[in-house]
């Protein structure tokens, strides 16, 4: 009986979803207008009268969006890491947002799932845990028990996720645009476009179950790196049932003897470069809580779970070429291959002075790849500090000889490239990151990449990028 009521009040709350989703949307739009436009007129008029508080208004805005969760929330720290994408203050606040959200309560999770597997949902799981397991902006993870004795991670989105995504991708172009006409030295047009895009990937848990299937087919064999395992019977466009990976979290390992920090940190290394160089596909959102460690049976780090799929970025392969033409031109000092480099990545109309300043940044992300010793990823600088000498040194070169428009490509694999970063240096590790990378591309071949990449994506469903 009670299913039969779970049912009929699935239904008519799916009903009353899609009936109301304009207003879900046009509340959505007051709640977010409200924290970051009052933010947005303060800074306005300061700019205008002279003398704004940058500091003050970036620590406003952060708690404003702080408050809100959800998608703008994820949103303000993808932005927070690319350079002069938003002013220096507003990205060292930004970029301390949590990624949490308060979880649903059991009445959600049961209308969800009764939603998306039919009222006898609970008969398909041998137990399944009432309380979230871990809550983000975009769903919560549930703990369950498979009826065959397997333990299950249970992903939920939100509801109204769409909605929410596309009232905060409005509110975005609003405050960058309020930037770009006060301040910005890049033109960041097709940054907003590639989040978008990006988000509503997100958003898509039968896409994401592909990219899990897609990085189970990348790392087959791999002894340091697990990938769950995908239950297709129990998962929709809404929910993802996966296998349980058991494991302890990433900063757990922080005081640990540093063979096994390094343990961890080359399994991260091969977990992020391999899948670009050889497939063109990157895992663009490398944050802490993406990763687990498992251990081996004298209770030492062995390896990593990667448990999250939701933000993978494909390129076409001469994307590959470029970065590493980039790699051999800043490692030789050839300058037309550097040159060659940015514009196969997009770029356009580039002096030589503007070149001389996107060279600050790529020294940057590549320093610890063109250095053959041991060393760490930034060495004497904290993890919220990471990059930001560099971007204040790219601001002011753009601000007198800019600005630069940023290509869409460009926006996911630099903000991965500092996530990863900012997590060796969140482990303390200390590498020859150059060995490391030249064994992950010794057998690139830039011919290679496109039919590979084929292969895998007809293999595992993912459509190619057009």
């Amino acid at each position: 009986m009670q299913d039969n009521n779970d049912a009929t009040s699935s239904r008519l709350d799916g009903e009353d979803r899609e009936g109301n989703r304009l207003s879900q949307r046009v509340q959505r739009y007051a709640r977010v207008g409200t924290n970051v436009g009052g933010v947005a007129a303060r800074l306005g008029a300061a700019y205008l009268m002279g003398g704004a508080d940058r500091q003050k208004n970036a620590q406003s805005l952060a708690a404003a969006l702080g408050g809100l969760k959800g998608p703008l929330m994820k949103v303000a720290q993808l932005i927070s890491t690319v350079p002069d994408a938003i002013p220096p203050e507003y990205a060292a606040e930004l970029a301390q947002l949590q990624n949490q959200a308060p979880a649903m309560g059991w009445p959600f999770v049961r209308r969800r799932m009764s939603a998306e597997l039919g009222p006898d949902w609970q008969a398909k799981f041998a137990d399944f845990g009432h309380e979230a397991a871990a809550a983000a902006s975009l769903g919560q993870v549930h703990k369950a028990r498979a009826l065959d004795g397997r333990s299950l991670a249970v992903k939920l989105q939100y509801p109204e996720m769409q909605s929410a995504v596309e009232a905060d991708l409005n509110q975005l172009q609003i405050v960058m645009g309020l930037y770009k006409r006060m301040d910005a030295a890049l033109d960041t047009s097709e940054m907003v476009g590639e989040i978008g895009a990006r988000l509503r990937e997100e958003l898509d848990y039968t896409l994401e179950a592909r990219h899990m299937a897609l990085y189970a087919h990348f790392f087959a064999g791999d002894e340091t790196i697990r990938v769950p395992e995908l239950l297709p019977d129990l998962s929709t466009k809404r929910l993802l049932t996966m296998t349980w990976l058991e494991g302890r979290k990433l900063l757990d390992y922080k005081a640990r003897p540093l063979e096994e920090r390094n343990t961890i940190a080359r399994a991260l290394f091969r977990a992020w470069w391999y899948p670009f160089s050889h497939y063109a596909v990157i895992h663009g959102d490398p944050h802490l809580g993406n990763y687990t460690i498992f251990e081996d049976d004298d209770g030492r780090a062995a390896g990593i779970n990667l448990l999250d799929y939701g933000c993978i970025r494909t390129f076409k392969p001469k994307f590959v070429g470029g970065v590493i033409d980039l790699y051999n031109g800043l490692r030789t000092n050839d300058r037309a291959l550097i040159v060659h480099a940015y514009e196969t990545w997009g770029f356009k109309g580039l002096s030589n002075e503007l070149i001389d300043i996107l060279n600050i940044w790529a020294g940057f992300i590549y320093g610890p790849l063109l250095d053959d010793r041991v060393r760490s990823v930034a060495e004497g600088v904290a993890p919220n500090e990471y990059g930001r000498r560099e971007v204040f040194r790219v601001h002011q070169g753009l601000r007198e000889k800019g600005p630069v428009k940023i290509p869409r490509e460009f926006v996911f694999m630099d903000r991965a490239a500092i996530g990863l970063g900012a997590v060796f240096l969140h482990l303390q590790t200390e590498m020859n990151f150059y060995r490391a990378f030249n064994e992950v591309i010794e057998d690139f071949r830039r011919d290679e990449v496109g039919a590979r990449q084929e292969a895998a994506f007809k293999a595992t469903g993912v459509p190619l990028p057009v």
